[in-house]
């Protein structure tokens, strides 16, 4: 793919008539955004204080970010020193050493005690860091992608947030594991994202560092949802550690002029005015770290030169919001999409300071904004007829079977077919499968608390159990031992985690593309369980019997690809990363009938690029050959998404698990 020079015409007056429309008939390619160097832009008057004329001199590197002043709040100052400190660690580690380091190191991660086979893989030896390379400043604006091309960069995107989101969950279980063991202090205020994020530039594995793309991101979605500002900069959404715009400063800008790519739009100035589609979005700077409030006048420079000057070459900003969650712990992040500054202007706040104000208009022809389906799904969890009052088939159609309710929604068409079926919240195993010798396997764990490291739980996972202490997959393994009912382990134990059932709030809806499918209500994390897949288990016998006779629609896990192997690997950080080979791939020879009893899993839609992945668990018996088929988010997310699978089958099959 190549890039070709592609200047915009001369800045245009901003005026109320400023296009803001998608332009959906694009041809494929890069285009180079080079602005025209234009005739010295008259500066903007504004009856205020002398302080805010525009600067003579450029503002400061887009990588050298600002030094701590009065207009830091504590929260950012700690994030940039933070991150800063951590990046110098490295320099000055040794990572080819092969001594265990004290709790004192100066290694960003440690080795607490000497590496063993229970250790998790970030206890590798770590490749030779390279140096940084800088973000380029050459601008370029993806005009359309064929669809090879989207599952390309969306694999690539998800790949990046995978191995982000698998180092960042290892960092803190190992340095929690190292904690309780009494091998290090405790750490307060431990950013395992700036962390991972650090290991990820030093291997050079941040995306869109060579181009700085103008609108919307290749393998980037609209609502996706992100819960650390790192991994924003990780994929080259907002470059800025600190900052709420992000631009590409007036030396590198081939117009001599600073050129504004993202903001990001998350409630800290008290003068901002969202209204969802139309922004009123006030600029950087001005105001008091303790009390949040401007205690001095913006000024027209840096990232508010950046936007006025994007207003007038009418260049589209991606917003991203950040938002509270009832939920989750800090705030989530959402990109929004494509907006057009249509105007700028200069007012006395809040607080009696001047400050910079921005009218943002969202581009048409975009899908719905992720905040926006955000507060849907809320409103949907409560009163799910007050937000769409035709369209309900029923309110749950577990019939109370499930911990939570499954609302079933179809406004397209007259198909009732999810309401014929029988709901089964468990598998129903072959009696021949799971008594006998495989009801106790040789007995469960003896303790008396949660589960420890040394329990025979934990030995039959390897050495290792598989969660973290909030339940999160650490990583795919071929199977894996849950504690069950013959452990003396309380309920509260983290190796109780997919068999406490569904937790989470999904519905199941009709779609013209995917026929049945399933979404979410609640924001997922990634490496969380969702649900289960169950139906009625026939053993092979059994199968070819059903096939003869019938044809009857089954499942075969068999053929399910390992998508396990994906989550946790972080073999582009650690190269010596390892595949979890224990307990060994069971020999799986079963089917599942789903013809006349089934549950909401049976509605996923089948992807090539799937979000939810399959991981074979056992937990009530003990027969390695019928394990249970739990489905993991593959990465984050967002509410009102469909949840999609890879069932490694035909399309005609997968048409009979989601249209019947």
């Amino acid at each position: 793919m190549t890039t070709t020079p592609a200047p915009l015409p001369p800045p245009p007056h901003p005026s109320s008539s400023i296009d803001v429309n998608l332009n959906l008939n694009l041809n494929l390619d890069l285009d180079l955004v080079t602005p025209p160097k234009p005739a010295k832009p008259e500066p903007l008057h504004f009856p205020l204080s002398p302080s805010l004329q525009t600067p003579q001199t450029p503002p400061p590197p887009l990588q050298s970010l600002p030094p701590l002043n009065a207009t830091s709040t504590p929260d950012e100052e700690a994030l940039f020193n933070e991150y800063f400190r951590l990046a110098s660690l490295y320099l000055t580690s040794n990572p080819n050493s092969s001594t265990p380091s004290s709790s004192t190191s100066q290694a960003l991660i440690p080795f607490p005690f000497p590496p063993s086979p229970s250790s998790l893989p970030l206890q590798t030896q770590q490749p030779p860091i390279k140096k940084r390379k800088p973000r380029s400043s050459d601008m370029v604006r993806v005009s359309s992608l064929t669809v090879r091309d989207q599952i390309y960069f969306r694999d690539l995107v998800r790949r990046a947030r995978i191995t982000f989101e698998s180092l960042r969950i290892q960092i803190t279980h190992n340095q929690l594991k190292a904690e309780m063991l009494g091998l290090i202090e405790h750490q307060k205020n431990s950013r395992s994202d700036l962390k991972a994020s650090a290991l990820m530039a030093d291997r050079e594995l941040w995306l869109n560092r060579d181009k700085r793309i103008i609108g919307s991101i290749p393998g980037i979605s609209i609502g996706d949802c992100f819960f650390f500002r790192m991994e924003l900069c990780v994929l080259g959404l907002h470059g800025q550690v600190q900052a709420g715009i992000d631009y590409v400063r007036a030396v590198q800008s081939a117009s001599g002029e600073p050129v504004a790519t993202s903001i990001i739009v998350s409630g800290g100035y008290e003068d901002d005015d969202d209204k969802g589609d139309v922004l009123i979005y006030t600029g950087h700077g001005g105001r008091d770290p303790n009390l949040h409030k401007h205690c001095v006048d913006q000024k027209l420079e840096g990232g508010n030169l950046a936007l006025e000057r994007s207003m007038a070459y009418g260049i589209e900003i991606r917003v991203i919001r950040g938002i509270r969650t009832r939920s989750m712990a800090g705030k989530v992040y959402f990109y929004d999409g494509l907006y057009k500054v249509v105007d700028c202007w200069l007012d006395r706040g809040k607080s009696g300071f001047g400050v910079y104000k921005y009218k943002m208009l969202r581009i048409e022809g975009q899908e719905e904004m992720g905040t926006v389906n955000y507060r849907t799904a809320e409103n949907l969890k409560v009163n799910p007829l007050s937000i769409w009052p035709v369209g309900y088939l029923s309110v749950d159609l577990s019939m109370g079977r499930e911990t939570v309710p499954i609302l079933l929604f179809n406004d397209i068409d007259d198909d009732r077919d999810p309401l014929h079926f029988e709901y089964l919240p468990r598998p129903i195993f072959p009696a021949s499968a799971v008594q006998g010798k495989f009801a106790t396997g040789g007995g469960g764990c003896e303790c008396t608390g949660n589960c420890t490291i040394g329990c025979s739980c934990a030995e039959r996972n390897g050495g290792e159990f598989a969660y973290d202490a909030g339940g999160t997959l650490l990583r795919g393994k071929p199977l894996i031992y849950e504690c069950g009912p013959y452990c003396n382990c309380p309920a509260t134990c983290p190796n109780r985690v997919s068999q406490k059932g569904l937790r989470t709030h999904l519905e199941v809806f009709r779609s013209r593309e995917t026929g049945w499918g399933v979404r979410s209500l609640d924001l997922i994390r990634a490496g969380t369980f969702v649900c289960e897949f169950s139906g009625i288990v026939l053993t092979k016998q059994q199968s070819e019997i059903v096939v003869a006779n019938s044809g009857e629609c089954l499942v075969y896990p068999n053929q399910l690809p390992p998508r396990w192997l994906d989550w946790g690997d972080i073999s582009d950080v650690m190269p010596d990363y390892t595949v979890a080979d224990f307990p060994p791939q069971p020999d799986i020879n079963f089917s599942i009938d789903v013809s006349r009893a089934r549950n909401v899993a049976c509605y996923l839609s089948h992807s090539c690029s799937p979000n939810v992945f399959v991981q074979f668990v056992l937990f009530d018996h003990y027969n390695p050959g019928y394990p249970h088929l739990m489905v993991f988010a593959m990465e984050n997310i967002p509410p009102m998404r469909e949840l999609s699978i890879d069932y490694g089958m035909v399309d005609e099959v997968v048409g009979k698990l989601t249209n019947e």
